[in-house]
């Protein structure tokens, strides 16, 4: 018999007539709901406004099978908190019911996490390192609240970016309008219809892409056991053409899996193989994200956990994307150190070392916190005009670089440099002064405020040699009228 047709079914009066299968549907919910009402108010309980109008509940009925079409026979058979939707919704009580689909949503996203890779999924949905501490079996996903499990699933692909749009509202929905707690909030048929829809298409039968499934068999591959050299060279080729946000969430998962106390030593191998060719392909924020999480480390004491993120940092010079607090004490260290080995013996042979380390923490965006901004400066004059004996030819490339990179502010400060009196006598120096006139050349371009364009040209016109600038009363009017 199908939809269409009608069924024979017996009057009050023994009369058989004809009626058809959907006004059957609604007396039998009818005839249910007097008998419920009619028990519960002999009970002396609330009947008013307990259960749904009886035409949601057949909207939600009459849906449901559409609703259902996108489940196999074997996703259907272990679908219990589905049928327990339905039941809950059929007899008036959809605050349950959007409870139960929430529950069977949930149930599928672990069994996707569980089968993708825990360490990894954990890594990345759970940003807090205290209570990701707690999470490591399958069993502690209990633990995870639900808005992680879901934005952790949609960043490694378990889930789409609008799937995850659309199931996090009803996420929402089941915390502010189902029976999970206390709201007066009214649900219809055909949204609860409409969510089953959404949770079944999005979820329980969404399949993983290419690039998903290439990842997972990746960080499988990764903690399996140690990775040889062809392997890696065809994983460089893949990160290649890896969409920006699915570099940024494995260079995450990564990160978590190296930092976490206990993983296996060929699995900590393998990644320090990765890190580098992966490093190219992650953004500025996943970077910042790195330098962070290290500050973490080092302020919750975990020093096991600070000194296994800084060895992936060091790897990739990513010295410039530690956070100001580190990255000050550090800086300041570099300062100084690269003023005692320009001072001392052998500094041909010393500073190119520790001028890569400053370069590492500048970084390309030539960062430097405010408070090292003078001392930044005129440590590169300095050492960028030589102790007078002898260009380092190593590190004089990266003093051009970072005097390159030099702000308008900087480049004011460098062009005002001469005022130093310890720079001043370098300029003594012949070979002092053949570098002074380069470094004009360098920070021509940078000079933009009218004071300083002034002052640049002054020193340019300058008769006298540049050790003689700091005294002469021309040049120190123009020098007067830059802004401190």
């Amino acid at each position: 018999m199908t939809e269409s047709q009608s069924m024979p079914v017996a009057s009050a009066s023994g009369e058989v007539v004809r009626r058809e299968p959907g006004q059957v549907a609604l007396d039998g919910l009818r005839d249910f709901q007097d008998l419920i009402l009619t028990r519960l108010g002999g009970l002396g309980l609330p009947t008013e406004d307990v259960l749904v109008a009886l035409n949601q509940r057949h909207a939600l009925l009459q849906s449901t099978e559409h609703a259902l079409a996108g489940l196999d026979d074997e996703q259907r058979a272990r679908s219990a908190y589905i049928a327990k939707m339905i039941m809950a919704g059929s007899i008036g009580l959809f605050d349950a019911a959007l409870n139960y689909l929430w529950d069977e949503t949930v149930i599928e996203l672990r069994k996707r996490v569980i089968g993708y890779d825990l360490s990894y999924f954990y890594a990345i949905a759970e940003k807090s390192e205290h209570r990701r501490k707690e999470l490591k079996t399958a069993e502690d996903l209990v633990k995870l609240d639900d808005s992680k499990l879901l934005s952790g699933a949609r960043e490694i692909g378990l889930i789409s970016d609008v799937g995850y749009h659309q199931v996090d509202h009803i996420r929402f929905m089941r915390n502010y309008a189902s029976a999970a707690h206390p709201n007066q909030v009214t649900l219809t048929g055909l949204q609860l219809a409409d969510w089953l829809e959404t949770c079944i298409r999005e979820v329980i039968t969404l399949p993983h892409n290419t690039v998903v499934a290439e990842i997972k068999k990746l960080v499988v591959n990764v903690q399996a056991g140690r990775l040889d050299s062809s392997y890696l060279a065809q994983t460089a080729v893949f990160f290649t053409g890896l969409p920006a946000e699915k570099a940024d969430t494995l260079a995450i998962g990564l990160f978590g899996v190296y930092t976490t106390i206990g993983a296996e030593p060929h699995t900590l191998d393998n990644i320090r193989d990765l890190w580098p060719k992966l490093w190219p392909y992650v953004s500025d924020d996943t970077r910042f994200w790195a330098g962070t999480r290290l500050a973490r480390f080092l302020a919750d004491a975990d020093h096991a956990q600070a000194a296994l993120a800084r060895q992936l940092i060091d790897l990739v010079q990513g010295g410039s994307y530690l956070p100001s607090e580190i990255k000050v004490t550090e800086m300041a260290e570099a300062l100084d150190e690269l003023m005692d080995v320009h001072l001392a013996m052998n500094n041909f042979y010393n500073e190119p070392r520790v001028a890569r380390r400053l370069a590492e923490l500048v970084g390309q965006h030539g960062s430097v916190p405010e408070n090292l901004v003078r001392q930044y400066v005129k440590t590169l004059v300095t050492v960028f005009l030589t102790n007078g004996n002898g260009e380092v030819f190593m590190a004089d490339p990266i003093y051009l670089d970072l005097i390159g990179r030099f702000d308008p502010q900087q480049a004011s400060l460098a062009l005002r440099a001469f005022a130093n009196a310890e720079i001043s006598s370098q300029l003594q120096r012949p070979l002092s002064q053949k570098k002074w006139a380069e470094l004009l050349d360098v920070l021509d371009v940078k000079i933009i405020g009218r004071p300083e364009r002034e002052l640049l040209q002054a020193v340019r016109e300058f008769s006298g040699t540049p050790d003689k600038l700091r005294l002469a009363s021309g040049i120190k009017r123009y020098l007067d009228a830059v802004p401190r």
